[in-house]
């Protein structure tokens, strides 16, 4: 802490010195004509002569004092590109104003493109303007912070100083902007539906309350968007998709943050099998356009390959055979007793079956703790148990399952689809078996809704932020999110 102080005493004593000389960092305008990174690319290719003039703005990362000449590196969201500057240059009184800067530091340049004895890509300074004074010292290490805790609490630090973070967000901005433009290009129209609701419904989750002053009455954070797009449906809209964020007030883990983005699309006309062609098609164009490749590779900090996933390649498989493979042929021809038995004793469940399960949870936990953790490439798993989507229509040839997918890669849920259930009477009854007879849990106003006709539609929800993970090879969603969710320090 002695250190830090006496690092920003000094910081605040060249702040003085600058405004004694006249100069007031936090007041100065400068109009950069080229990115710091794009200005060196174009002179490395051939784009921009040796002397072009260019003007630059940026952070200082590096200063190094050569006595008559300083070497500074100036970084923007384009890249590096190293700044000389000279006394003879300069002047007495400017070059000694240069000296006064410190990292981090922002700084307007300009002067012309040349390459020193080395090589290096530098500008030769001619004039500059001091464009804001960092009043604390940046993290010790350029390369990257250790501290997991800071990182994530003091998100702009970690992208001062660690380049791959900072381009992991802006890969997840282009993966954002790429799943808009595919939805477009298909017709879909996009929308914004209430965060705040009367009754969260559309999952099952536990929501976050809160309380409106002006109408009297608690609301809910949405825990999903499907109820209000599929309103759409009724009032016309035929294809329709939704980016927004939704809020469960459960757990914290490296999958799950209790605020969270989300995809919903629905397609009238469609079906369970429509939307698998669109999942499929969709991240594949996301992987291709975003990426370059739909080869995906998960690298170790060293630069090790530790996991390839293909996109080129998505399996078909029933939720029911991948459960068999994992518990046994007869999993589904022995008693619900049975089956809760082996799930304890032989498959050594315990910790997640808890007493009140019903059979097909238990099922689900099978599924959820030895199935889903291997389906690292894509795979759709198909005809789910119809208790887990009250919102789908029954399978013709298996009415214990409904159709619906997951499709799971990189041994998680990247996304639900279904045949949605557009028959009013078998909604209302599914959504009151889901509610265990409390009325005042149901949607009143959708299935209202319903009842003025729904045309058979098929719809999917994609978890950006696992979408994001999967893509970019980050195995902690933690980092795919800016701001993760944090108890308050104190």
């Amino acid at each position: 802490m002695e250190d830090t102080n006496s690092l920003i005493a000094q910081r605040r004593a060249n702040l003085a010195t600058l405004e004694a000389k006249g100069i007031h960092p936090f007041r100065n305008k400068f109009t950069p004509d080229s990115g710091c990174g794009e200005a060196r690319e174009k002179f490395e290719k051939g784009e921009l002569a040796e002397g072009h003039p260019v003007a630059i703005a940026g952070r200082i990362t590096a200063h190094r004092d050569m006595g008559k000449s300083q070497f500074v590196d100036l970084r923007d969201v384009t890249g590096r590109i190293q700044v000389y500057a000279q006394k003879a240059a300069l002047g007495d009184e400017a070059f000694e104003v240069f000296r006064c800067l410190d990292l981090a530091d922002f700084v307007g340049a300009r002067g012309t493109l040349f390459r020193t004895r080395t090589g290096e890509p530098s500008l030769k300074l001619e004039s500059f303007t001091v464009l804001g004074k960092a009043l604390r010292p940046p993290p010790a290490k350029w390369e990257g912070l250790a501290d997991t805790e800071i990182r994530y609490r003091q998100r702009y630090l970690d992208l001062m100083s660690n380049e791959d973070v900072k381009k992991t967000f802006l890969l997840r901005s282009s993966v954002i902007r790429e799943i808009r433009s595919f939805f477009h290009e298909r017709g879909y129209v996009e929308v914004e539906t209430p965060m705040m609701q009367g009754i969260p419904g559309g999952a099952a989750a536990q929501p976050f309350k809160t309380f409106h002053n002006a109408l009297g009455c608690e609301f809910y954070l949405r825990i999903a968007l499907e109820l209000y797009l599929k309103r759409l449906l009724v009032g016309g809209i035929d294809k329709v998709f939704e980016i927004g964020r939704n809020f469960r007030n459960e757990g914290l883990s490296r999958r799950h943050n209790p605020e969270f983005t989300m995809l919903e699309a629905y397609e009238s006309y469609g079906d369970y099998a429509t939307m698998m062609e669109t999942v499929e098609s969709l991240i594949r164009q996301v992987a291709r356009r975003v990426l370059g490749t739909e080869v995906i590779e998960h690298k170790t900090a060293e630069g090790q390959v530790y996991k390839t996933i293909d996109l080129t390649f998505w399996r078909r498989a029933r939720y029911k055979d991948l459960v068999r493979e994992k518990a046994g042929a007869d999993w589904f021809d022995v008693t619900p007793a049975e089956r809760r038995r082996r799930a304890i004793e032989d498959l050594k469940l315990a910790g997640d079956i808890a007493d009140g399960y019903e059979d097909f949870e238990v099922t689900g936990a099978v599924f959820e703790k030895l199935v889903e953790p291997t389906l690292i490439q894509p795979t759709f798993v198909t005809h789910l148990p119809k208790q887990l989507v009250p919102l789908a229509k029954l399978s013709p040839d298996d009415p214990t399952t409904v159709e619906v997918f997951e499709c799971c890669i990189n041994g998680q849920e990247i996304s639900p689809g279904y045949t949605e259930q557009n028959d009013p009477i078998a909604q209302r009854e599914a959504l009151e078996h889901q509610a265990g007879g409390e009325q005042q849990k149901l949607d009143e106003d959708f299935l209202v809704a319903l009842e003025h006709g729904m045309p058979p539609a098929g719809g999917i929800g994609i978890g950006i932020d696992r979408l994001c993970m999967m893509l970019l090879g980050q195995e902690s969603i933690r980092d795919v999110i800016l701001f993760p969710q944090l108890k308050p320090k104190g």
